[in-house]
């Protein structure tokens, strides 16, 4: 059995059906321990008068009504937890989740959660994943993130190659300039030894400082040209964005004007005039059994 999701989220859900079967199972210990205290403390006769019989089962209904009663709000104060933390994250991403609370009540997909139950559950083969204990929230959307998350990537990936360009650049750099100091004390030697070799040594020197300039301003247009790279693709990611944002929103806006014509179509309006027939129905149904 699959709910039709990938392995990380069907996951999250088993981990969620987890806890909700472990809530599920206080509440009913709760509900039998009900019973049983009442076994215990007023089934003590053999007989009993009809007053008697009411009044037991109308305090057994009082204390099972709320302790029901307290775990269903607890169950929905949880779900709202729930929703709020996917809401969060989505918001984190700037997108729009859009909840269907009439397939709550769809019969088929809670048949198919059931059966998912059942097969994830009820098998001696299932073991708790160490690494789904305390599970952390992945960004929701997957086509949305994926794009953002290669777009960070090339700017990183940009990033280390102009990193390492200015590496290789400051290497020159510094071996120049050494080579630049090794060459200036060799030229004072040999000025002290020759002075007829001048003029030579001048000229060393100027080509030599003529190579550190170029490689001084090769060095200043490459920083430059990164500089203005990581500028265009920080505006393209801004870009990118907006765009996945101003297309989600044209389909949020197609989703709603579909479901309003399905709203306005001949078979929504016969199947609601039938549900109310049949409500109707039901409280005759009702009000007859209770009379």
């Amino acid at each position: 059995a699959e709910l039709g999701l990938n392995e990380h989220h069907q996951n999250e859900v088993i981990n969620y059906m987890r806890f909700a079967r472990f809530k599920r199972g206080l509440c009913l210990k709760t509900v039998d321990s009900c019973f049983q205290d009442l076994k215990d403390s007023r089934l003590v006769e053999e007989t009993f008068t009809v007053d008697e019989v009411i009044d037991m089962l109308n305090g057994l209904q009082t204390i099972v009504h709320s302790e029901v009663e307290s775990e269903l709000i607890n169950t929905t104060y949880t779900n709202v937890l729930l929703l709020r933390q996917l809401f969060s994250q989505a918001e984190k991403w700037y997108l729009k989740l859009q909840t269907d609370v009439s397939e709550l009540e769809n019969r088929e997909l809670l048949e198919q959660v059931a059966e998912f139950e059942k097969s994830e559950f009820t098998s001696s083969n299932k073991k708790v994943d160490a690494d789904l204990i305390k599970p952390k929230l992945a960004p929701l959307n997957e086509s949305g993130s994926e794009l953002l998350n290669k777009t960070v990537a090339c700017l990183q990936e940009e990033n280390e190659k102009l990193k390492t360009r200015l590496k290789t650049i400051e290497t020159q750099a510094t071996a120049a300039l050494d080579e630049k100091s090794k060459l200036e004390k060799s030229l004072k030697d040999l000025q002290m030894i020759q002075g007829d070799q001048k003029i030579n040594a001048n000229q060393d020197i100027t080509e030599l400082e003529n190579k550190v300039a170029a490689l001084k301003c090769q060095f200043e247009k490459t920083l430059n040209d990164s500089t203005a790279n990581q500028k265009f693709l920080e505006e393209n990611l801004v870009t990118t964005k907006h765009d996945l944002l101003k297309v989600q929103d044209q389909l949020s806006t197609a989703e709603k004007e579909l479901e309003k014509k399905f709203q306005q179509t001949a078979a929504y309006r016969n199947m609601k005039e039938i549900l109310t027939k049949k409500n109707e129905q039901i409280k005759d149904l009702r009000k007859k059994l209770s009379k």
